[in-house]
């Protein structure tokens, strides 16, 4: 299985599992952070969570925050995404948030909704990057 393959079956595997802001553990609910560490540890990236920061905020957020923890992932920008690519949106005025694509659309944490969904089409937000993991 590819390791795009494996980012999206881990996600998926996430779907429906409640939104926490900061949260990192599927038992008490995670954020998009959450999802996309927690998508790379399933897929065999190995132990993310020590690099989410302890404390960020959902609005007002620094987008040199989502950045460093992106590259401190191992993540790479790429110009065009593919299946298991993370993707940086501005869903926002200063609100940044983290989705992986998926083949119908992107996965992601949806604080409105409370919880992981999969969104299907494109993302309705503008992108600011998308990284990958490898090559």
């Amino acid at each position: 299985m590819k390791r795009g393959d494996k980012i999206v079956e881990a996600a998926h595997a996430l779907v429906g599992t409640p939104f926490r802001l900061h949260g990192c553990d599927p038992s008490t609910g995670i954020d998009c952070i959450g999802l996309a560490m927690l998508a790379l540890e399933g897929a065999g990236k190995g132990r993310l969570r020590p690099l989410v920061p302890a404390r960020y905020s959902i609005r007002g957020g620094a987008l040199e925050r989502f950045v460093q923890i992106l590259q401190a992932a191992g993540l790479r920008p790429v110009r065009h995404g593919k299946l298991g690519d993370i993707v940086l949106v501005r869903a926002g005025v200063a609100q940044f948030h983290l989705m992986i694509m998926s083949g119908a659309g992107h996965v992601h944490a949806h604080a409105g909704l409370g919880r992981v969904v999969e969104m299907p089409g494109p993302s309705p937000w503008p992108v600011i990057a998308t990284c990958r993991w490898g090559k």
